[in-house]
């Protein structure tokens, strides 16, 4: 067994098989990535952007608030443009959703109890199906009805899954079977309880996250420690990290994550140690600068940043390229092979940058 093992992980719960402008989801699927604008959607140029840098970091279908006719009229430009699939998140407004689907969407993200009745869920369901645009039903633990909060005595995870459910017999009725379920909370334990109780329930894809997860500390703690279990367990076909944050922190969370289960990797991996008063150069500093360095980077590969000599040398050993540091100087490793030894604690990082960019080239096949 290696350390990134997936054997060691639950199977993967088998689901349904769907598509959202070409990017799979369910069934034997990769998980997918997503997060969403924080623009105004309405302002084409600062949307196109942020949709543009999310996707640069690994995102891989984005989701925008539609909230009016004019947010819902930029959707024809801005869906022109983008470079992954676009979801238009909805409420209450069917006309709004049926604009969004000719205007190139190829989601949606409605719940179809509240957009109006029979007549308007048929206009939907119309223009999704005749678009091939897929729907995802979203619960949150704070827009459960009020009926179902009053049989459950609260926002539980049960009257989270009968409100789903209750949306997708909507959907079911009218021979609509390209679905997708949410069900988000604040609380963790919630959130997995919910998830959990749904996968046994249905054979849907499930869109997982944690809602309202907090500051860019906090909401990846709860996020990573939710999300983590759920995919150890197999459940889940496509996530959200949610910040209080820029959007693209959430794809930096998203992506370790996955690595970290051994799901799937976007970028090098930075091992390095926590610091102790065995160290004795400027470890911090030299972890930031490679972190920084390295950002943007796709390709996956192992560094190893280390500041002692118990482990250092031996984890530097097992990355594609490594620097362990010592009193006055330091080794440079490239799998496993020491290429340079460095002198004085002021030169280290000059140096290991300069390997990292010889690295790099030779990646790219420059050199």
């Amino acid at each position: 067994m290696t350390q990134n093992d997936p054997s060691v992980l639950f199977p993967r719960v088998r689901t349904r098989s769907l598509s959202v402008g070409g990017v799979g989801i369910g069934g034997d699927n990769p998980v997918r990535v997503q997060s969403m604008t924080n623009t105004d959607t309405r302002d084409v140029d600062a949307t196109l952007a942020q949709i543009k840098a999310l996707a640069g970091a690994g995102c891989e279908i984005v989701r925008l608030a539609v909230l009016d006719l004019e947010a819902a009229m930029a959707l024809k430009t801005i869906c022109a443009a983008t470079p992954v699939p676009l979801i238009a998140d909805i409420h209450f407004d069917s006309r709004l959703a049926v604009q969004a689907v000719e205007a190139g969407v190829k989601g949606l993200r409605i719940n179809p109890g509240n957009i109006g009745g029979p007549d308007k869920v048929d206009r939907v369901v119309d223009a999704a199906r005749a678009a091939g645009v897929p729907i995802r039903i979203g619960v949150n633990s704070g827009s459960v009805d009020k009926e179902l909060l009053k049989k459950h005595g609260g926002p539980t995870p049960a009257a989270m899954v009968e409100s789903a459910l209750g949306h997708v017999r909507l959907l079911e009725e009218r021979k609509f079977g390209d679905i997708k379920i949410s069900l988000k909370s604040s609380s963790v334990l919630g959130t997995i309880a919910a998830y959990r109780l749904m996968a046994k329930t249905v054979d849907y894809p499930l869109h997982i996250g944690v809602t309202e997860a907090g500051t860019a500390m906090r909401g990846a703690v709860k996020s990573s420690v939710g999300l983590g279990i759920l995919l150890a367990e197999g459940i889940g076909d496509t996530l959200r990290v949610s910040l209080t944050a820029d959007p693209v922190e959430e794809m930096l969370v998203a992506w370790e994550i996955l690595r970290a289960l051994g799901l799937r990797s976007r970028g090098p991996e930075i091992v390095s140690c926590p610091t102790c008063g065995r160290t004795e150069i400027g470890l911090i500093e030299l972890a930031s600068a490679v972190e920084d360095r390295l950002r943007g980077v796709e390709d996956v590969f192992t560094v190893a940043v280390m500041g002692c000599v118990v482990n250092g040398p031996g984890e530097a050993r097992e990355a594609d390229i490594g620097v362990a540091g010592g009193r006055e100087s330091g080794l440079i490793f490239r799998k496993g092979e020491v290429v340079r030894k460095v002198k004085g604690r002021s030169e280290l990082l000059p140096a290991f940058m300069e390997e990292l960019e010889k690295f790099l080239e030779e990646r790219r096949g420059v050199a």
